[in-house]
């Protein structure tokens, strides 16, 4: 099989992104963002074989994303959407290096006396300036990560016959699982081992604690995931799409 042609496959992502509903893209570019942000905050107060970024708190957002694309559209299409979302996010980094740039002082910065603590200012500067090493790791956590759960999502759903929840929650779960331990383990070796100073077994722990919390939101949501994505088939959500990926085979 030849190396697919550039033009199709702009085509195709194209097509995809407007059959797509608009606010799964949203909700998957947003969470993306926040998670990165996020990932600057290490939380204190746990054990010492236990280490956690504030970013697993919307990391799960996209991982219930990709689940619903991939029940709908299948994991070719859920593997643009990442590559799609980690280039806004991309985008969107550059423009809060830019607003770190330009002359002015964050509210955050003002004293009661109403004077500005240059260096808290600074500080908020250099966390929406971003850290390459922090952008580099969530950038090659977030693109294994979502690939490998896409991946596992569709092959574990060719093995079922049956379509219903139990089916979908089943694919959820364990994708939701494996990929998250990915994502935050991935994250873990590249940034966290070296610019927090965890060890490797808080590294290890971080990324299975992270994905049994992450999963347990997958559960709490994954019922009003597949009534979504079932009313997507319902009401024929993506007929573009999959007319133009059939007349391609």
């Amino acid at each position: 099989m030849g190396v697919k042609n550039p033009r199709l496959i702009f085509k195709e992502v194209s097509v995809l992104l407007r059959s797509i509903p608009s606010w799964v893209t949203a909700l998957f570019v947003a969470s993306l963002i926040a998670m990165n942000l996020l990932a600057n905050k290490s939380i204190a107060g746990l054990p010492d074989w236990l280490a956690l970024d504030a970013g697993f708190l919307f990391s799960w957002v996209g991982f219930a994303m990709m689940d619903m694309t991939v029940k709908r559209f299948g994991a070719r299409a859920s593997n643009y959407l990442c590559v799609f979302a980690l280039f806004a996010n991309l985008v969107v980094i550059c423009l809060f290096f830019g607003a770190s740039l330009v002359p002015g002082f964050w509210s955050s910065a003002f004293t009661e006396s109403g004077d500005v603590d240059m260096a808290l200012n600074d500080a908020v500067n250099q966390i929406f300036a971003g850290n390459w090493f922090i952008v580099f790791g969530s950038s090659m956590a977030f693109l294994t990560s979502g690939i490998f759960n896409n991946c596992v999502n569709a092959l574990i759903g060719r093995v079922f016959k049956k379509d219903g929840f139990g089916t979908f929650a089943v694919r959820s779960y364990v994708s939701t699982f494996l990929g998250q331990f990915v994502d935050n383990l991935v994250f873990a070796l590249i940034v966290s081992l070296h610019l927090f100073g965890w060890t490797l077994l808080q590294s290890v722990t971080c990324a299975l604690t992270g994905a049994i919390a992450e999963l347990l939101m997958e559960i709490i949501f994954s019922p009003l995931n597949y009534k979504v994505a079932k009313s997507w088939e319902k009401h024929n959500i993506g007929k573009e799409y999959f007319d133009l990926v059939g007349a391609g085979k």
